[in-house]
């Protein structure tokens, strides 16, 4: 049992020829015992068995993207993965439905960029796509095989997960290329910013996520619609990450949406405006902004140059029981209740592990836990606990029961002034940010779709 985790976010060729020729085989042999109907020469039994289905979705393009075919195979694969990430949301059917257009509007967005990256003769090897399709299996605690398995359970396909690699690789590759060069910042605009934040010592830094939805003055409420009914998703308990991944037009949907720590003024006007009164875990939006809309989630806030006690760091001890499965609520409450009984004794983690001893809880100790990184119900808890005390008990009868001793605790010294390459990046990447939508959308605009 690992210490905590903070919750958030093919092709079978010879099996199918091998039915082929089965069915081949099968045709041929009733052709053999029925008499011939007539069929302008062909050899067709009147009484016809056919041999597995019709799969429209595998055969039937429902797009072509200047001559590249996206079929409702593609689709479906792609919607699962968001439709995973919202395993305690129940969608209604029309918003799959809408969903599932808005996944039509992605995949063509990606062959556009994968074909302007050809185009531009930058090529993503197939071992680049599966070295990160291996680090995603990773973070998903599984082998490249076992993704697999798992994506095909869930009604995508390894296949499909990959070419969204491909896209983000090959459209990323080309922006370096083509744009990132000509995008220039000046070292007196870095140093303009360095003053102001010296001068707002103890100003609100911001940690916040972004969906932008790109959209003109003919679909801007289209849009707006799309983008509201995402976030209803989302506070129905999809991922935030996920929805970024698949849906947001900005350069930052590789990550999730995440813009990393940024000060409120150093948003569009409109964002920055939303940024500065949300509290950690609110969402926001649609918000208009040039070129289309946002919609914000608040991760984090800090105080800017300021030593902020949740980035301390503490040693940790973790005693943790689990229970056998058939456990019922009142079982479990009973065995909870004796389990807290016993940890209010502890005083310091010696005893820790003399109570873990008499209680047999698994034992787990972490000396590098920042008070930031544990979920969000933990934090306050853990700001108010001294050397040597413990947590209350805290779990579930499916994950068991758990409590964190506090063996030690650095906290954290005053914040190091601002970075200046840290500036330089950040305004490097709004500015490739909004030239690189301009790019799609020149692409978008220039290419031959054929809708079927």
């Amino acid at each position: 049992m690992g210490m905590i985790s903070n919750v958030t976010t093919l092709s079978f060729r010879p099996f199918r020829w091998a039915l082929l020729a089965a069915t081949a085989i099968a045709c041929a042999a009733v052709a053999q015992t029925e008499e011939p109907t007539s069929g302008g020469g062909l050899n067709i039994p009147a009484d016809v068995v056919v041999f597995g289905k019709n799969d429209p979705g595998v055969r039937k393009p429902t797009a072509i993207v200047n001559g590249d075919i996206i079929t409702r195979t593609d689709v479906e694969q792609r919607l699962a993965l968001i439709l995973v990430a919202n395993a305690n949301a129940k969608l209604p059917p029309e918003e799959v439905e809408r969903l599932r257009t808005q996944v039509l509007r992605n995949l063509i967005d990606e062959v556009l960029q994968i074909q302007e990256a050809k185009a531009n003769k930058i090529e993503v090897t197939r071992q680049e796509v599966n070295d990160s399709f291996e680090r995603v299996s990773r973070n998903f605690k599984r082998n490249p095989v076992q993704m697999a398995e798992y994506l095909k359970q869930i009604g995508s396909s390894e296949g499909s997960l990959k070419r969204q690699i491909e896209g983000e690789l090959a459209w990323n590759r080309l922006l370096r290329r083509r744009i990132q060069p000509f995008v220039n910042v000046g070292q007196e605009e870095v140093q303009g910013i360095i003053s102001r934040l010296n001068a707002s010592k103890g100003a609100t830094e911001v940690r916040v996520g972004e969906i932008f939805m790109a959209a003109t003055p003919e679909n801007a409420a289209e849009v707006s619609n799309n983008l509201r009914r995402i976030m209803e998703q989302i506070r129905q308990g999809g991922s935030f990450t996920a929805y970024a991944r698949q849906f947001s037009e900005a350069s930052t949907a590789a990550v999730g949406g995440d813009l990393g720590w940024v000060r409120p003024e150093q948003l569009p006007d409109t964002l920055a405006a939303a940024a500065r009164d949300m509290p950690v875990g609110q969402l926001a939006g649609p918000i208009e902004v040039p070129g289309g809309f946002s919609a914000l989630y608040m991760i984090d806030k800090r105080q800017v140059l300021t030593a902020d006690p949740r980035d301390a760091v503490l040693a940790l001890r973790q005693l943790a029981i689990s229970f056998p499965p058939g456990t019922t609520q009142e079982q479990a409450s009973a065995k909870a209740a004796t389990f807290a009984a016993a940890t209010r004794t502890i005083a310091g983690c010696g005893s820790a592990q003399k109570v873990a001893e008499q209680l047999g809880a698994e034992m787990v100790d972490n000396d590098q836990v920042k008070i930031r990184d544990l979920p969000t119900q933990l934090q306050e808890l853990m700001l108010g606990l001294q050397v040597g005390q413990a947590s209350p008990p805290f779990g579930s009868p499916q994950e068991g029961v758990r409590v964190l001793v506090v063996c030690g605790r650095d906290d954290p010294q005053v914040a190091d002034g601002p970075n200046a390459e840290t500036i330089m990046a950040q305004l490097e990447e709004q500015r490739v940010n909004m030239r690189a939508r301009r790019y799609l959308r020149d692409l978008r605009r220039d290419a031959v779709v054929d809708y079927r």
